[in-house]
């Protein structure tokens, strides 16, 4: 710990902030439940509180306890967090449910080095859910503190970078106070949401604003340094949405990479990078697919659907969907990663967003509220 960072009166301003100004309502705040605030905790992460709260309170109703979560299966898990994104925190949360029974009983540990062992718990999540459940002092660093510290300390350099990191955990180790961590850590956070936001900041109501030396040298827009950009890559996927008696074909995911353990639809050879010329053009596509589509059920009509886009965080994917009518369908799917859903449940399936949205407009609104 550095002793020049120590600094008390920024901690306190925080704390009396954070009790006059800062969010006391949202649902996981209302609990000292370890269990409950991990789930809020990692729902939390790169995704906005107004998205989250609904996910929160639909898990809660189905797994009210971790002992719920652990034993439920991976699809009723996936399935409630369909739309969600970032799905592997989703795997990681049943995962570690499945450990916190195993290995603690039941009782999340209060240490966060212990915590931090654990599937999909990061630093500074384990110090989030140490000092929300148990009042552990411990120093969390996530985004909205960073651009907190990057701005009332003036810091230069990209923080996702190690070295800006490294100093930067040092400083919110040394900005810890002695007394009040729950509201010190709230605080944090609710500053870094609320007011020190990333294009519009609110400084005349910073409790900070005194000592910010971004606001003093008119560089709020400057600080945080931004990530280096990099040219974005596009990837390209052809899609067989096959229907047959008031049914689609779907397609279990590998646990692993994009959309890992979810259903989607069946894609022709996966997702290709954009240079990749192969099926590029629809109609060269078309041979290839019907012959995907034929594998599992005789072809009555074939339409091509409107193209769409879905961006993730390191690319961009462009969809072209293409609708096979079955006239009569092979008696066993080949492969058991294959299943044909009901129509009528399909609004319950583990599916990517995007795949749901399509879905959704194509099979029309009644069956999703059936």
């Amino acid at each position: 710990m550095s002793s020049s960072y120590v600094d008390p009166g920024f901690s306190a301003g925080v704390v009396r902030w954070q009790k006059q100004h800062g969010r006391h309502s949202l649902p996981w705040q209302q609990t000292r439940d370890a269990y409950k605030v991990w789930l809020s905790e990692i729902m939390l992460q790169q995704t906005q509180v107004a998205a989250v709260i609904p996910y929160y309170q639909r898990f809660l109703e189905s797994f009210p306890t971790v002992q719920d979560l652990a034993g439920a299966s991976s699809e009723q898990v996936m399935a409630h967090w369909s739309g969600l994104g970032y799905y592997t925190r989703a795997r990681n949360l049943h995962k570690c449910a499945q450990q916190v029974m195993q290995l603690y009983a039941g009782r999340f540990p209060s240490d966060p080095a212990l915590l931090v062992q654990l599937p999909g718990i990061g630093r500074s999540t384990a110090a989030a859910v140490a000092a929300f459940s148990y009042g552990t002092r411990a120093a969390i660093l996530d985004g909205n503190v960073k651009r907190v510290f990057a701005r009332v300390f003036g810091i230069e350099g990209y923080p996702g970078s190690k070295p800006v990191e490294d100093d930067l955990w040092l400083r919110a180790q040394a900005l810890l106070p002695e007394q009040g961590i729950e509201s010190y850590t709230q605080g944090l956070m609710d500053l870094g949401a609320t007011l020190c936001t990333r294009s519009s900041p609110d400084c005349e109501r910073c409790p900070l604003q005194q000592r910010c030396v971004a606001y003093a040298a008119g560089r709020t827009a400057e600080l945080p340094v931004r990530k280096p950009k990099k040219p974005q890559r596009e990837k390209q996927a052809v899609m067989l949405v096959m229907l047959h008696d008031g049914q689609v074909l779907l397609e279990q995911r590998p646990d692993g990479g994009i959309w890992g353990g979810l259903l989607s639809l069946p894609e022709l050879d996966g997702m290709r990078d954009v240079e990749d010329e192969r099926g590029t053009v629809l109609s060269d596509a078309f041979p290839d697919v019907t012959r995907l589509a034929q594998q599992f059920g005789d072809v009555a009509a074939i339409q091509a659907l409107p193209p769409f886009s879905h961006v993730f965080t390191h690319f961009k994917l462009n969809v072209t969907p293409i609708q096979f009518q079955l006239a009569r369908r092979h008696a066993q799917v080949a492969e058991d990663r294959h299943v044909w859903y009901p129509a009528q449940q399909i609004a319950g399936a583990p599916l990517p967003a995007p795949v749901k949205k399509l879905l959704q407009s194509l099979l029309g609104p009644s069956l999703w509220s059936a």
